[in-house]
């Protein structure tokens, strides 16, 4: 079991008893805007027990809950990829609103980056894609020794609009 702390956050596997901390948080349209539409809105109990089960399941992949002051109020994760692409990790990352802007995703993203780094000798990038409407998590990621590698054009469709999508990578 994975668990990552700073003096600001801790990084960890979620558990059952996370449900109630999880869907208070997630229930969120500005968070759910950002993501990718796997991530429903409203969020229900329903989501996150099939949320929960699923990332308690997880063997390939990381999946690990944001823990501030001892409650889960966001998600962070690294999908490692496989075939041709298996030097390759995506991260993703949502906190819940009422703690935006206080540096925690920058923290949360750094733990991750240098866990992967450090335990994944095959990984040599680790990128993220976020919606073009979204400037706060490209400055997270820029924080973090990101840069932008490439503007998918009118690449995604949220809430019924076409929008571009910002890849940035990190290399090891």
């Amino acid at each position: 079991m994975v668990t990552l702390t700073s003096n600001r956050v801790t990084l960890r596997p979620w558990r059952e008893n996370d449900l109630t901390s999880l869907v208070r948080h997630a229930n969120n349209f500005n968070i759910w805007i950002n993501l990718r539409d796997g991530f429903p809105h409203p969020y229900t109990e329903e989501a996150g027990r099939g949320w929960l089960k699923m990332a308690m399941n997880e063997a390939t992949h990381l999946f690990l809950a944001i823990e501030v002051d001892g409650e889960a109020v966001g998600g962070i994760g690294a999908t490692f990829k496989d075939d041709v692409y298996r030097i390759n990790a995506e991260i993703g990352y949502w906190l819940s609103e009422e703690y935006w802007g206080q540096g925690l995703v920058s923290n949360a993203v750094t733990l991750l980056v240098d866990y992967i780094y450090d335990k994944y000798p095959a990984i040599l990038r680790i990128y993220a894609d976020l919606f073009s409407h979204n400037p706060a998590s490209a400055r997270v990621l820029q924080k973090c020794g990101f840069h932008l590698e490439a503007i998918h054009k009118n690449a995604v469709i949220k809430n019924g609009k076409v929008i571009d999508e910002h890849r940035y990578v990190k290399f090891r």
